[in-house]
C-alpha cells in the first residue's frame, strides 16, 4: 500500500511511501477501539465529584414534628434527604475511574484506528518540514493549503518539536503529538490525520515492538 507525500503548500511531491499492512491495512476491530477509547476517557476523569450526605449537612438535629398522630409521614430533622437543603441520598463520592486494559488490545485498537483513516482517505503523509520560530499564522497557512481550515487535524511528529507545538496551540482543533504518544482517541477524534514522513518509522517501530513484546509474553 503506497501513499503520495505532500508538501506544506498542499501539492503532491514526486515521492511515495509504503505503508505497513500490519498497521495500516488490517480489518478494524471495533470492540478493541471501544475499549481503548473508554480506557483513555476513564483515565482522564478526575473523579473528584462529591455531595454531602445527611451526616455531613450542617443543621439542627431537632425532630421537626412528632412521629405519630399527625396523619403525615415521619420526617426526622431538617437534614432529611426529602427536604430542600438536606443531605443527598446515594450521591457521588470521590473514586478512581481508571481500569486495566491489556497492551495487546490497546495495540490492536491503534492499528484499527489507523486502518480506518486509510480506508476513509483521511490520512495524509507530509514531507518533513520545520519552522524557525513559533508563528501561529504560518501554521494556519499550512492547514489552509491542506484544506483543513476550521477542521480538526492531528499532526504526528517523529520527535518533540516545541516550535511547531507552540505554533499550533492557539488554533482550535489543531493538535500536534509525538508518534510515541499516539492514541486511539486522538486518531479517531481528528478529521484528518497528518503524519510526518519520518514519523512513519516511529509509529511502525512502536506498534510492532509492542506487538512482538506481547506475543512473547
Amino acid at each position: 500500500m503506497e501513499l503520495a507525500v505532500y508538501n506544506t503548500d498542499g501539492s503532491k511531491t514526486a515521492k511515495t511511501v509504503k505503508l505497513n499492512e500490519t498497521i495500516f491495512g488490517i480489518a478494524p476491530n471495533e470492540h478493541a477501539i471501544y475499549l481503548d477509547v473508554k480506557y483513555h476517557m476513564a483515565n482522564r476523569r478526575q473523579g473528584t465529584h462529591k455531595t454531602k450526605e445527611r451526616g455531613e449537612v450542617k443543621g439542627s438535629t431537632r425532630k421537626l414534628r412528632r412521629q405519630k398522630g399527625t396523619g403525615a409521614a415521619r420526617i426526622g430533622d431538617i437534614k432529611s434527604p426529602i427536604l430542600r437543603g438536606g443531605g443527598v441520598t446515594f450521591g457521588p463520592r470521590p473514586r478512581d475511574y481508571s481500569f486495566k486494559l491489556n497492551k495487546k488490545v490497546r495495540n490492536l485498537a491503534r492499528r484499527s484506528a489507523l486502518s480506518y483513516k486509510v480506508k476513509e482517505d483521511r490520512l495524509m503523509v507530509l514531507e518533513n518540514f520545520s519552522m524557525d520560530e513559533p508563528r501561529t499564522k504560518k501554521y494556519l497557512e499550512i492547514l489552509k493549503n491542506l484544506g483543513l481550515d476550521g477542521k480538526k487535524s492531528l499532526l504526528v511528529l517523529a520527535d518533540n518539536d516545541r516550535i511547531i507545538q507552540l505554533s499550533s496551540r492557539n488554533i482550535p482543533g489543531a493538535n500536534v503529538i509525538r508518534a510515541a504518544q499516539l492514541n486511539t482517541y486522538m486518531i479517531l477524534n481528528s478529521d484528518r490525520l497528518l503524519i510526518m514522513e519520518d514519523a512513519l518509522a516511529e509509529i511502525e517501530n512502536t506498534l510492532l515492538k509492542n506487538k512482538e513484546t506481547v506475543n512473547k509474553e
